[in-house]
């Protein structure tokens, strides 16, 4: 059995202590393949160190709608530079954040259209963050033409109608962690209707820790947890829904 982990940022401070470690255990635990997320000046870096030392860890990198402020002329072609490495599978994580008040919104709304331009630009699939700001998100997802290069809605968290509107622009939706939630019943329900190719599984180490280490440091071989609750919502067994979405994540990303 492979696990595909396809959001986690093991380069995070959280893991300077083990982090060795707790990619071997995730590994023990049959992760097989993770995504790592370079969203900054600071974690691009060592996103492509972590990309360049181990082969069966890839990277997505770009600007965090957080961070837009920061984002000077010249990071776009860094990012730009950067996915002619082979090891970097997608741009992001890109998106809005209306929730924590750090960048405007018409900062980030400008960031993530330069984002999904150079992404169809240069033919990658896109890794969204969306939080509080689902109805905008969709907007200049359309208006982008963003459905030409299609991606993944990071850590879904909308309703079954946001998930339609991003199915039908041919996004994948992922879910972590809030699955194992025992009252978080909307993503369940989202997943529940979710056609079995247009999923993926991954964690958001080390935050969205899973029951039953919830309010714990979360790491990528609790992906396995995530995995277990989603077999029970799909209704088959850990081994098929391991299969379905590694084969979903590997032909998404273009992995061999």
């Amino acid at each position: 059995m492979m696990l595909f982990d396809t959001h986690t940022h093991l380069d995070a401070p959280q893991f300077d202590e083990d982090r060795e470690a707790m990619i071997q255990r995730a590994v023990d635990a049959g992760i097989s393949r993770m995504i790592n997320v370079g969203f900054n000046r600071e974690t691009i870096p060592s996103t492509m160190k972590l990309a360049e030392t181990y082969d069966f860890i890839y990277a997505a990198v770009g600007w965090h709608p957080v961070d837009a402020i920061t984002m000077q002329e010249g990071d776009l072609e860094w990012i730009a530079s950067l996915c002619k490495h082979e090891k970097v599978v997608a741009i992001g994580e890109i998106g809005l954040d209306y929730h924590w008040d750090t960048s405007p919104k018409d900062v980030q709304q400008r960031v993530l259209r330069q984002q999904i331009g150079l992404a169809r630009e240069l033919n990658m699939p896109i890794v969204i963050h969306n939080r509080d700001a689902h109805e905008d998100i969709v907007k200049i997802l359309r208006e982008e033409k963003a459905g030409d290069v299609g991606g993944v809605m990071h850590s879904f968290s909308g309703s079954w109608e946001t998930a339609k509107q991003c199915l039908d622009l041919g996004f994948h939706l992922s879910f972590g962690g809030p699955i194992t939630f025992k009252n978080a019943k909307q993503p369940k329900e989202v997943l529940e209707k979710v056609p079995m190719d247009r999923f993926f599984l991954e964690t958001d180490a080390p935050y969205l820790t899973p029951h039953p280490y919830r309010g714990k440091r979360n790491e990528t071989a609790h992906v396995r947890l995530v995995a277990e609750a989603a077999a029970e919502i799909k209704g088959i067994s850990l081994e098929e829904i391991a299969a379905i979405t590694t084969k979903n994540a590997m032909e998404r990303f273009g992995i061999r």
